[in-house]
């Protein structure tokens, strides 16, 4: 197992009934990745983040995470394990409307009994970096979508987790907002070592990753490295494999 993985998998497969969503797939993730995974809808793509997170169960093959293997696992312990080592970015936010930015951002902190100078020390460079730090007032109900995502992603990685999974977090957002999310996202990779997991249907965002995994069918079908490439000359990558393996361009 390379040291330096989050995770890893190993023929891992997923049947509902007679429907087998995802089909032997090999994959590792390494440490400081920024990671998309591609594909149309029914490809698996949900269903591959949700067996990753620790969500739902698989029915072959097996999963480690940071070396440890989900088949000796129970539930307590699968539950124990995604609260202290995994963030989640929502497409629809699940921010709490009682709470404010703040309280939202360090409630992971607080259920853990954090204590508050040590909470406070983790939260102003993170909310530099996301640019939302004179919003730590505000409620929810006072924040534009953008700000609610922002807020979300912080809160995501104030814990410190080994990875952040990220399912369709643009999705409903405006193209300016969805691009600065996208820039910050990126930032926080660079900054502060962040591995991110990404579900996307949009090319645009993948291209802010260094790595694409495309699904089709269940299955890894193909993927790109950005390397050195320019974000225009991945996006043009990306759109290209995405046309020839049959997927919608967005």
């Amino acid at each position: 197992m390379n040291a330096a993985a989050i995770i890893r998998t190993e023929n891992i497969s997923k049947a509902y009934g007679k429907t087998t969503v995802l089909k032997n797939i090999d994959l590792t993730v390494a440490h400081g990745e920024f990671t998309a995974v591609m594909g149309p809808s029914g490809s698996g793509k949900s269903t591959l983040m949700n067996v990753l997170s620790t969500i739902d169960r698989f029915t072959g093959g097996d999963v480690w995470l940071e070396g440890q293997s989900l088949l000796a696992l129970g539930k307590k312990e699968l539950r124990r394990f995604r609260q202290n080592r995994m963030g989640f970015i929502f497409q629809d936010y699940n921010l709490l409307d009682t709470l404010t930015v703040k309280e939202n951002i360090l409630l992971p902190l607080s259920l853990r009994k954090v204590n508050p100078r040590e909470m406070e020390a983790r939260l102003m460079p993170i909310v530099q970096a996301l640019r939302i730090a004179d919003l730590l007032d505000k409620y929810p109900s006072e924040l534009s979508g953008g700000q609610k995502q922002r807020t979300a992603c912080a809160r995501a990685i104030i814990t410190k987790p080994a990875i952040v999974f990220a399912d369709e977090p643009t999705g409903a957002l405006d193209s300016r907002s969805a691009t600065q999310l996208l820039e910050e996202l990126a930032e926080l990779n660079r900054k502060f070592g962040a591995t991110i997991l990404m579900v996307t249907h949009d090319v645009y965002a993948a291209s802010y990753c260094k790595r694409v995994i495309f699904l089709r069918d269940g299955a890894i079908v193909n993927e790109l490295y950005a390397g050195e490439q320019q974000q225009r000359a991945f996006y043009d990558r990306i759109l290209e494999t995405q046309s020839l393996l049959g997927g919608k361009p967005r």
